[in-house]
């Protein structure tokens, strides 16, 4: 395929993707047809990071990165079965299910998120959806969090319409949901909820006038064509998500994922570069996984175009580097956070 034809993808649809719920439509002709997906992916390496950054600097010209952090809300006790995770009732990680936490709870980390230099708070649940004696919780959380002046993000399993509709009036900024994989691999991983199930969640989410954070994990053992069946998923729903966080996964004992070989860093690296190239307006987030990688790899994910971290101590029960690494790493780089970006414009604005 031709550099030409990469630059300005096809528009005559060549696969056919899963059909999304009623608001999340596909265009008839795919933006990213599944072989143009393939051939980025298949890009000699350096070819690839160069087109990545070139996207990279002409949609994102402050180089900042948006540092989010995520509480656990409601640890464990999960009836669903995805095989990554260990909050899942069904195996024996170690994870002990608990209540929902209380308000002040909450409130105090979101302080100490802000404190720390994080923009985005994300409120997580171990649910398969919020019951009815969840939501005024959550709802009261979103309000008291979103007047700390943080942007507000909740991950809470699947959503029906009016559910939606009542964490936008609280004041929500963003719903994670993310697909995980590609629809073919799906099966493999879960059996509890369809795919389907999924897309209808971001059709509620879009309706309410939400905005969609959704990605999904890699390392589960698929191949290279999933992880672009992953891709072209997400970056042909329309609109694409305005935040796309890739996992690597975290294997725990106990989970059937457990034991799998791990996936080749350099293959992460090129799906944070796919990433970046289909959905160039997305904020492309480093979730899961990180400490795994290491330095030296989060370092070509950044030149490839992830602008955003989860940061802080816990990935909801998952270790995650901690907030004085990652601030140690960023300046090592000389990158900006979005905190500081935000800062200086209000400089500007005011005179100062």
């Amino acid at each position: 395929m031709s550099q030409a034809t990469l630059q300005e993808p096809k528009t005559a649809q060549t696969v056919e993707l899963h059909r999304p719920a009623k608001a999340i439509k596909l265009p008839e002709a795919a933006t990213w047809p599944l072989e143009d997906v393939m051939a980025l992916y298949e890009l000699p390496f350096n070819d690839l990071m160069f087109r990545a950054q070139e996207t990279h600097r002409a949609y994102w010209p402050e180089g900042d990165v948006e540092l989010a952090t995520l509480l656990s809300i409601k640890t464990g006790g999960c009836e669903e079965d995805c095989g990554y995770c260990p909050q899942a009732a069904r195996y024996d990680t170690g994870v002990e299910a608990k209540k929902i936490l209380d308000i002040d709870t909450v409130l105090d980390a979101a302080r100490q998120a802000k404190d720390n230099g994080a923009t985005r708070f994300c409120m997580g649940a171990a649910w398969r959806s919020p019951k009815e004696r969840d939501m005024d919780k959550v709802e009261n959380m979103v309000r008291e969090v979103k007047a700390m002046g943080l942007e507000t993000c909740a991950t809470l399993g699947m959503l029906e319409a009016e559910q939606a509709e009542r964490l936008k009036a609280a004041g929500l900024d963003y719903y994670n949901h993310n697909l995980d994989t590609a629809p073919e691999f799906y099966n493999n991983v879960i059996s509890t909820r369809e795919y389907q199930d999924r897309l209808d969640t971001l059709g509620h989410v879009r309706n309410a006038g939400l905005k969609v954070c959704c990605g999904g994990i890699v390392g589960m053992g698929e191949t290279r064509a999933q992880r672009a069946g992953l891709i072209a998923q997400l970056a042909n729903l329309n609109p694409y998500p305005e935040s796309v966080p890739v996992n690597h996964l975290v294997q725990v004992e106990g989970t059937p994922l457990h034991g799998l070989d791990p996936l080749d860093p350099l293959e992460f690296v090129r799906t944070i570069a796919v990433a970046r190239i289909t959905m160039p307006k997305a904020r492309v987030r480093l979730s899961a996984g990180r400490r795994e990688l290491g330095e030296a790899v989060q370092a070509m994910c950044f030149m490839a175009g992830a602008n955003s971290i989860f940061y802080g101590d816990k990935l909801l029960t998952t270790d995650n580097p901690e907030a004085n690494d990652d601030r140690a790493l960023l300046a090592k780089l000389g990158l900006k956070t979005r905190a500081n970006t935000l800062e200086s414009v209000q400089k500007e604005r005011c005179g100062c």
